[in-house]
């Protein structure tokens, strides 16, 4: 109005409804720190929306209250954009080095196979990078983010607590419960890039054994005989079949190798031990 009629600011002002300090003053920095570590943390976690985000600057200390943290979310144009088509790869992560001991890194998987009847079921592998042993291998119709937590925090009683993990991007593994188990562990977790399942290679190599040496030689016909069956397989895997990258060692062969030398963390119990007597079994 100032510019189109020529009239004083006290005057459009007045004509608006406006008080007149509302115009005059400048507006005071918006966060400016935030909304650069918000950025940052969008440009490595595409996929997570403003409440994800908020949980990884809560672990920085950066506390907000979800309103604001929405909108500063959706005035950076990060609001997550829904996909279409087959899944692309839209940049790279670091690669991870290797592992130099035991339950330094972890990595996990899930396989899906069918009983007799037709019925779906999932397989949660977890496996050590550095001695190649199946720490868990669990089964059941359905696995949720929170049953990850369960397994993962058994697997940490009887290993050792890992300084990484790293997963593919599925939603149980980006899920609330999830995240919120990082926040309270401090554990780091690597996501791989999007349609990369090399960059998991070790438990990518772990399923295709698994899938070529007993899901494929079994017809499982029940999710106990299922139970029972991957059991054994894993028994198997860690304490008898020879691992060519290990120099023809089993993994527990490994294992208690690096706990002779001092490096590998002690479990409370022997694996097989506890896992067997759970679910009722004998070897």
């Amino acid at each position: 109005m100032i510019e189109t009629y020529a009239i004083s600011q006290r005057r459009a002002c007045r004509l608006v409804s406006v008080d007149p300090k509302t115009v005059r003053r400048d507006p005071p920095p918006d966060h400016p720190a935030v909304r650069a570590r918000m950025r940052e943390i969008a440009a490595v976690r595409r996929r997570f929306g403003y409440r994800r985000v908020g949980l990884l600057l809560e672990r920085e200390g950066i506390v907000m209250n979800h309103k604001k943290l929405r909108r500063l979310y959706r005035d950076e144009g990060l609001s997550v954009k829904r996909r279409r088509g087959s899944k692309r790869a839209t940049g790279t992560r670091e690669p991870l080095p290797a592992p130099d001991a035991p339950s330094r890194r972890w990595s996990l998987d899930f396989v899906s196979d069918v009983f007799g009847v037709g019925r779906r079921f999932r397989m949660l592998c977890v496996i050590d990078d550095y001695t190649r042993e199946c720490l868990a291998l669990v089964a059941d119709t359905s696995l949720s983010g929170a049953r990850v937590v369960r397994e993962l925090e058994c697997c940490i009683r009887l290993y050792g607590r890992p300084e990484t993990i790293v997963s593919d991007n599925g939603t149980e593994l980006t899920s609330r419960a999830i995240l919120e188990w990082q926040n309270q562990t401090g554990i780091g977790w690597h996501y791989i890039a999007p349609a990369k399942p090399q960059q998991n290679g070790f438990v990518e190599s772990f399923n295709g054994k698994l899938r070529d040496e007993c899901l494929n030689e079994e017809v499982l016909d029940s999710l106990a005989h299922a139970r029972r069956v991957l059991a054994r397989w894993r028994h198997d895997y860690n304490h008898h079949r020879p691992h060519s990258s290990l120099g023809g060692l089993t993994p527990a062969a490994r294992r208690s190798l690096e706990l002779a030398r001092g490096i590998a963390p002690g479990a409370l119990a022997t694996p097989t031990t506890m896992q067997y007597e759970r679910a009722g079994l004998s070897i």
